[in-house]
C-alpha cells in the first residue's frame, strides 16, 4: 500500500512554526535545534531556508557560533504579519487608497481598536 503524503504546508505556516520554536528557546538556537524541536520530518535544509527568509524579513537575527549560526527571534507572529502588511503597502503607489480600502474593510471592533491605537502617543505603542 502506498504511503500517504502529508499536505504541503505554506511558507507562512513554516515561518510561524520556526518563529514559535525560537521564542521557546532559552537563548539563541541552532537550525539543528529548531529542526529537532519541530520534528514533523522537516529537512535541515528546509529549516535553513526558512531561517534565511526570516532573516531577510528582519524577523530573526543570527550570530556565528563556530562553523554555523545561532538564531534568535526578534519579532513574534504579530511582528511578522505587520512586516508583511508594510511590504504590501510599500509596493503600492497610492498609499492613501490602500489604507482607505483596508480601513473600510475592518469590522467595528477592529476599527475601534485601530482608532484607540492611533490615539495613543507613538512612544506608548512601541513599548
Amino acid at each position: 500500500m502506498a504511503e500517504q503524503q502529508r499536505p504541503r504546508r505554506g511558507q507562512g505556516e513554516l515561518e510561524a512554526l520556526v518563529l514559535s520554536a525560537l521564542r521557546e528557546a532559552d537563548g539563541p538556537a541552532t537550525a539543528g535545534w529548531v529542526q529537532e524541536r519541530l520534528g514533523q520530518d522537516l529537512a535541515y535544509t528546509t529549516v535553513i531556508t526558512i531561517l534565511t527568509r526570516l532573516l531577510a524579513k528582519g524577523a530573526v537575527t543570527r550570530e556565528r557560533t563556530g562553523r554555523s549560526f545561532a538564531w534568535t527571534s526578534v519579532s513574534g507572529q504579530a511582528g511578522l504579519a505587520a512586516h508583511k502588511m508594510r511590504r504590501v503597502l510599500d509596493a503600492e503607489r497610492d498609499r492613501e487608497a490602500v489604507l482607505a480600502s483596508f480601513v473600510t474593510g475592518l469590522g467595528p471592533d477592529d476599527e475601534r481598536l485601530l482608532r484607540d491605537l492611533l490615539d495613543q502617543p507613538r512612544s506608548e505603542r512601541e513599548d
